[in-house]
């Protein structure tokens, strides 16, 4: 064999091994999408809540994953910014707004709930000046706020019937909702908001991530 087909044969490999390294990446970061399968898939049954907080007719797990939809639609943009309502008002946000705005949906005011139980519990927020408009909006007193006021739940991924679409799942310095969504495993979607360069708001991330803290569930 010639140099000249032995060079392109090498070239040939060579780019071969980059587009599929390539694909490797952005399958990994969910620049591709995932596929994405259903609780019936794996006979894991969906949980409702015995709770309806806001009285809609809409139980308050469905809510939940109800209003952190109609929020990712709105496609916001990753940006903290202080609002002097508490709530974003112009398609900017950040991750713990994911979360408040799907609690807001079923009724749960996080703005105000953790204002309350600042004022009530300061030496365990450890907040040297309260704010009602942005501690809600901080994953340290979300960590502390829900660990007091939620149903605290496995931090394991593998267990996967115990991880349903409207939880809420803490980590180290993010936030976010379990999806109702999962992969292939039959772990979950995370639907959150990390940052810019984040291509869909509905990521195969869980299984990948080891810096879970808590996982929690509203009622």
């Amino acid at each position: 064999m010639s140099k000249k087909k032995v060079r392109f044969l090498l070239l040939i490999v060579f780019l071969l091994i980059v587009l599929v390294l390539g694909y490797y990446v952005l399958y990994t970061i969910n620049y591709i999408p995932h596929k994405k399968y259903s609780n019936a898939d794996f006979g894991i049954e969906p949980y409702i809540s015995k709770v309806d907080m806001d009285q809609d007719g809409l139980d308050d797990q469905s809510d939940i994953l109800e209003g952190v939809r109609e929020y990712i639609a709105t496609k916001p943009h990753y940006q903290s910014k202080y609002y002097d309502g508490g709530y974003p008002d112009d398609r900017n946000g950040v991750c713990t707004d994911v979360v408040a705005f799907g609690l807001l949906h079923a009724g749960y005011d996080l703005r105000n709930l953790v204002y309350e139980d600042v004022q009530e519990n300061r030496d365990a927020y450890n907040i040297e000046t309260i704010d009602r408009n942005i501690d809600f909006r901080r994953v340290r007193n979300l960590k502390v706020f829900l660990a007091r006021n939620a149903i605290s739940l496995t931090t394991d991924v593998s267990d996967i019937a115990e991880w349903q679409g409207g939880d809420i799942v803490v980590f180290e310095n993010h936030i976010g909702i379990v999806s109702d969504y999962r992969n292939r495993n039959g772990v979950p979607f995370l639907i959150h908001n990390g940052s810019n360069f984040q291509r869909y708001y509905e990521e195969d991330v869980l299984e990948i991530r080891d810096d879970i803290v808590g996982h929690y569930r509203m009622s």
